[in-house]
């Protein structure tokens, strides 16, 4: 199969779809207001955030059963909160604080790009968030998806075979008939060596001005574009 065969593009969400580092320290920022707690949120942010996949490979390795990434969400807040010395917060506090990762902001070219792209193909989230994280997402900032697929629906977290097979399988579509959009090179890694097509969106800013790494592609893909404007343009939308 050639890329023009390609009938649905699954994308990856946090980094690629969402800015999740800006929108999680404003809304640390703003659950802490007025409680006179001050401390730096993009490094609360990025400690937060650190624990992602460490929390995610306990259930890929067998040692936990299937989680929900909300319920790992929230025991690391509780990790991060002790590391910042922060105390006091009530149960519902707790919970609308870990919600904060449902009401993350798209990156500016993400609704424009997605409405062009879905002219042609069919577009889903292959995420490790839970399909409740996915449609909050879209419903807040107009993500136009087909079907919300991913870790919770397939029950495995990426980069496990099953996450990226078992979508394509849900869209009754061979792997080489979808492409893989993300803006980190070992999700796209793991999606072609299963047959799928990839798409490289840089996203140099995800992680901050000092980012480190998926500054470049790493891979041979069929298609790398810096917004999903110009993946749009590339991809004849």
């Amino acid at each position: 199969m050639t890329i023009g065969d390609v009938k649905a593009l699954c994308f990856d969400v946090f980094g690629t779809v969402v800015d999740w580092r800006t929108s999680i320290a404003r809304e640390a920022a703003a659950a802490f207001a007025g409680r006179g707690i001050e401390r730096d949120w993009y490094a609360f942010a990025d400690a937060w955030r650190a624990r992602y996949q460490p929390a995610m490979e306990a259930v890929r390795s067998g040692r936990r059963p299937w989680t929900r990434l909300d319920a790992l969400h929230r025991e690391n807040l509780l990790e991060v909160l002790r590391e910042f010395a922060i105390e006091g917060l009530s149960a519902a506090a707790l919970d609308d604080l870990n919600r904060a990762w449902h009401r993350l902001d798209p990156w500016p070219d993400v609704v424009p790009g997605l409405t062009r792209l879905k002219r042609r193909f069919v577009l889903a989230p292959l995420s490790n968030g839970d399909v409740a994280i996915m449609i909050a997402l879209a419903r807040r900032a107009g993500l136009p998806w087909d079907a919300i697929l991913g870790a919770e629906v397939a029950r495995a977290y990426k980069p496990q075979p099953e996450a990226y097979l078992r979508s394509a399988a849900l869209l009754d579509l061979a792997p080489a008939a979808c492409m893989m959009v993300a803006a980190h090179n070992g999700d796209l890694a793991a999606a072609g060596a299963l047959g799928f097509r990839t798409a490289y969106v840089n996203r140099p800013t995800e992680h901050g001005p000092s980012q480190s790494t998926d500054l470049r592609p790493e891979g041979d893909y069929d298609a790398v574009a810096a917004s999903f404007t110009e993946l749009a343009d590339k991809l004849g939308c």
